[in-house]
């Protein structure tokens, strides 16, 4: 293999932020391309998935995954190619979904490298038919049980878990509510998603606003953003009501709690009274053993469009840092994958 001209870069985590991350709390390297020993593959990857959960793992606090270690790789999922094998189950060309993270090449011993199949395009691994596509569908199903003619409430509803779990929703018979910030993405979440009715957060009179299009109350929120879009939420969900949790992205960088009264009283009381399920989710955690039976469910829906997908894509793996920021700042639109090589 000629790698010799070559070198690998990567974006290095430099510090843990103090609230919301900065470019400092990166460092871009370049580092020679590793060796490959018996029973390991290099790979060179192709798409880098930026993703919420990527901010806590900056943090070095107890959570569901260890944090990011200081002056190694950012952690990320990607697409990759094995481009040397000395591993008996690939060989080179194969593409695979693995844990690379930020960077071009990585060696891996093969542990969680799965090859993908034939895909319309491959970045779909990151994104509808990877984690994503599978927190909206087994959150969805299992935890907010839809049924024929119930209001469904999706926040960040044109990101990739939620115009997944907006567009299962319309096929489960749901009147399908999104919230998304600013015109166009409400516009898209209606026309191309075909979701009932969609509420701009960034509103003056925005819970006013959702209030009017749940008429009846909501019966199931899948949760996924929290801060002012819970709090407009919270009072019209019903009684037995379901609140799939899989992210709160709002509060990420938060370091203390909000000012204001302490409202846990009056929120406990109200999923008391109402007998509201709200449930928290890791998805390979909590559902691993599900993906095969997620794909079959979801790839002929994919393959058939009737589940519509989005991608923010970004090219260079030297942006990767500005996109995650732009990310958790609302400012994508579609699921954020970096085209790397």
């Amino acid at each position: 293999m000629s790698q010799s001209n070559q070198c690998n870069q990567a974006w290095l985590l430099a510090s843990r932020p103090h609230g919301e991350p900065v470019k400092e709390n990166f460092r871009l390297v370049e580092q020679p391309i590793p060796e490959v020993k018996d029973g390991q593959i290099l790979l060179r990857t192709l798409y880098l998935s930026l993703d919420p959960y990527m901010r806590g793992r900056m943090d070095d606090s107890k959570s569901y995954a260890a944090p990011a270690e200081l002056d190694q790789p950012m952690v990320g999922g990607t697409v990759s190619e094995v481009v040397e094998s000395k591993h008996a189950d690939f060989k080179q060309g194969d593409v695979v979904l693995a844990q690379s993270g930020w960077q071009s090449y990585a060696v891996s011993d093969g542990n969680g490298v799965a090859k993908l199949g034939d895909l319309p395009h491959p970045s779909w691994a990151l994104g509808i038919l990877g984690m994503p596509g599978f927190t909206a569908y087994m959150g969805l199903m299992d935890i907010g049980q839809p049924k024929q003619g119930e209001t469904l409430v999706v926040a960040a509803a044109t990101g990739p878990v939620g115009a997944t779990v907006g567009q299962l929703g319309k096929l489960k018979g749901c009147h399908v509510v999104g919230v998304a910030g600013g015109e166009e993405k409400c516009r898209y979440a209606i026309e191309k998603l075909g979701f009932s009715a969609c509420v701009d957060h960034h509103r003056d009179d925005f819970a006013e606003q959702l209030a009017a299009a749940c008429p009846d109350g909501i019966d199931i929120y899948f949760e996924n953003v929290g801060g002012k879009v819970f709090d407009a939420v919270f009072p019209l969900l019903n009684t037995a009501a379901r609140v799939p949790v899989c992210g709160l992205v709002s509060g990420y960088s938060s370091r203390e709690l909000p000012p204001g009264p302490d409202r846990t009283p009056q929120i406990m009381g109200g999923i008391l009274k109402r007998r509201i399920r709200m449930q928290g989710f890791i998805i390979f955690q909590d559902y691993g053993d599900h993906y095969p039976e997620f794909l079959k469910a979801m790839t002929p829906l994919v393959e058939q469009q009737k589940i519509h997908y989005r991608e923010h894509m970004i090219d260079g793996l030297e942006n990767a840092p500005q996109a995650f920021f732009d990310m958790l700042k609302g400012k994508n639109f579609g699921k954020t994958v970096v085209k790397v090589s």
